[in-house]
């Protein structure tokens, strides 16, 4: 069994989880990292492959979605949400298999999460370069 520092364990004996705790410690975590480079970073979202499943995994499903494109921003927060506005948007064949799968593992609470803790915002402009 492992867990992040602010979460219920994720998985226990009986196969259990508190999968929205995880969400949350995924939130908390980079709410750390933020901190600690107070305004020396900045967030590059490449939105190029996107497949249903993590590219950690290690037979991942082939990419369902033509490349978007690559994001930029110096809000963590905001740089996600772009990319699931732009998923959402999308006039693409594979988007609702993505979707289904964001929303059946209730992806957007980190966003939720991250936003609720205040180190950045779930609005931005988008801008075309």
């Amino acid at each position: 069994m492992w867990h992040l520092p602010s979460a219920k364990p994720i998985s226990t004996a009986q196969g259990t989880a508190d999968h929205d705790a995880f969400l949350e410690s995924m939130a908390d975590a980079a709410s750390s990292v933020v901190e600690y480079f107070k305004g020396n970073v900045i967030y590059v979202n490449v939105m190029k492959n996107m497949s249903v499943d993590c590219d950690c995994c290690a037979v991942a499903e082939d990419p369902c979605m033509k490349d978007i494109g690559i994001l930029v921003s110096l809000d963590p927060i905001a740089i996600d949400q772009a990319c699931l506005d732009l998923v959402y948007a999308a006039d693409d064949p594979g988007r609702d298999h993505l979707i289904e799968r964001i929303e059946s593992r209730n992806g957007v609470h980190t966003i939720e999460a991250a936003a609720a803790l205040g180190f950045g915002s779930r609005k931005y402009d988008l801008v075309e370069v």
